[in-house]
């Protein structure tokens, strides 16, 4: 597992924030219903407290996106007595010890009307973008589109679309999926080969990764698909350490996007599962 060195986060001029939590090593943090239910009741407990606005969210299996109007600037605050209230509830339902979010949840500062909207289409989609169809639950688009009442403070983005729930509808049917889902929004931190290396011979079982050119094509192309999934590599890079040319990372990407294999979950989150490392954890 590779650690990235602390920043200070820079404040938003906006105040408005795009926030990310993960399970740790990438591991489920939702299990059934209740658990979604449970960490809603929580997120409507903390904007109580801290009077903060939340204009989108979704849960998904192992991460959530919220975006945060942090109008007291208690963001961290916030993002920690959230985690703390719903790890203590996690705990002790499922018996295990230890923490269950990654370190620090990672924020990007909102700053352009036109970007909070690409924002918040992006979260929404999600669901969608993980394989998930269907009506799914667990996002703040229906609390939009069907006027639900449940968390969300719904008026300044109303605005945007001048309150008329037609066009928010058409702006989020009309989105370019390879340009939309990409680390832009996911906040995926870059790692330096020396890690990236590491991580890659654990994978590939292999201490020689340069060995990995002859290997037989889809024994190959299999490693580099999970290559490419380690959080924050680049294909350039992957090519650069193997040896390899740059094209075929890239078309091997492409291909794994267009078939839905990146960073895939089993498609029914509301069947429970056993807690532990995902399979799909590479080196998290």
């Amino acid at each position: 597992m590779f650690t990235i060195s602390r920043t200070q986060r820079t404040k938003s001029n906006t105040n408005v924030y795009h926030v990310i939590i993960r399970g740790i090593n990438r591991q489920d943090i939702f299990l059934d219903n209740q658990d979604f239910r449970k960490f809603l009741k929580e997120l409507k407990r903390t904007k109580e407290l801290y009077q903060y606005e939340l204009y989108a969210y979704a849960l998904m299996p192992n991460h959530a996106h919220f975006i945060i109007h942090d109008t007291t600037e208690n963001l961290s605050t916030i993002m920690q007595s959230l985690n703390i209230r719903y790890s203590y509830y996690f705990n002790q339902k499922y018996e295990r010890v230890g923490h269950l979010f990654e370190n620090r949840f990672k924020s990007k500062n909102i700053e352009e009307e036109s970007y909070l909207k690409n924002v918040v289409r992006y979260i929404h989609k999600n669901p969608e973008n993980a394989g998930i169809t269907g009506h799914y639950s667990w996002t703040s688009y229906y609390e939009y589109v069907q006027n639900e009442e449940r968390i969300i403070d719904k008026d300044f983005i109303m605005n945007l679309f001048n309150n008329d729930i037609s066009n928010f509808k058409i702006f989020h049917n009309n989105y370019n999926k390879n340009q939309d889902f990409g680390n832009h929004y996911e906040m995926i931190s870059k790692i330096e080969d020396e890690e990236a290396i590491k991580c890659m011979k654990k994978i590939a079982k292999e201490e020689n990764l340069i060995r990995i050119q002859n290997y037989d094509k889809d024994k190959k192309y299999e490693i580099i698909k999970k290559f490419i999934q380690i959080e924050g590599i680049k294909k350039i890079q992957i090519a650069r350490i193997l040896g390899m040319n740059r094209k075929l990372i890239e078309k091997i990407g492409k291909e794994m996007y267009q078939k839905g294999q990146m960073y895939q979950k089993e498609t029914s989150p509301m069947e429970p599962k056993k807690y532990g490392k995902s399979k799909d954890s590479f080196c998290m």
